[in-house]
């Protein structure tokens, strides 16, 4: 049986939530009613879920997810609110919760979101999943961009770089390359251009971790 403590700043929510909760059996182990004390309950009845609400005097619940999954680290932490929020399920989801429900849910559907976080899964509302779809597609739109904006070296400039990072001078360079030492340098010049660098070091370091060389 799922053990379940509820955080919610209206005792008639909590009244009702432990009734309807206990009815669809599960084991409502404890209450709290504000984001201090959901702290202090969670470390103590180690609860197998916590129900958390957002919008509480003092700290919001969003403020002690990451304090109550250190303390009670086998707990699930699910915010229930009528917050709908990108930003708040966003910071909710960072700070370790398992799920994100509105409270205008229908009641079995909040059981089917309980039952699948106790299994080891999680749980959106309709529209948090849809809002987390969006800011998604949004990243990955972002990512794209910043990919097809990324300077690229010649591979002439990339010879250069290896040779840079192998510790050979710019003279050394040129005698390999059958290339003058100034061309050598001017080449380094448009590489720290390209990429908004300042030195040859960061230089190595960027294609190091571009995968452009290999020590």
């Amino acid at each position: 049986m799922t053990r379940i403590l509820i955080v919610d700043d209206v005792p008639l929510f909590r009244a009702g939530m432990t009734s309807a909760l206990a009815d669809a059996g599960f084991d409502v182990v404890g209450e709290a009613e504000d984001a201090e004390g959901a702290v202090a309950a969670a470390e103590e009845l180690q609860p197998d879920l916590v129900l958390l609400d957002v919008l509480m005097p003092g700290l919001s619940g969003l403020d002690v997810v990451e304090k109550i999954t250190a303390v009670a680290t086998d707990s699930n932490v699910v915010l229930l609110t009528g917050s709908e929020s990108e930003e708040d399920m966003l910071q909710a989801l960072k700070g370790g919760a398992r799920g994100y429900l509105v409270k205008d849910m229908p009641f079995p559907q909040l059981v089917d979101s309980i039952q699948a976080v106790a299994g080891g899964g999680a749980a959106l509302s309709p529209q948090m999943a849809g809002k987390l779809f969006d800011v998604c597609r949004q990243l990955l739109r972002h990512q794209e961009l910043l990919q097809a904006r990324k300077p690229t070296l010649t591979g002439r400039e990339i010879e250069v770089i290896s040779l840079v990072a192998a510790g050979k001078t710019s003279r050394e360079i040129g005698d390999e390359l059958y290339i003058s030492e100034n061309t050598v340098k001017n080449h380094i010049r448009n590489i720290l251009d390209k990429l908004g660098l300042h030195s040859r070091n960061e230089a190595v370091l960027y294609a190091i971790r571009e995968n452009l060389i290999s020590l």
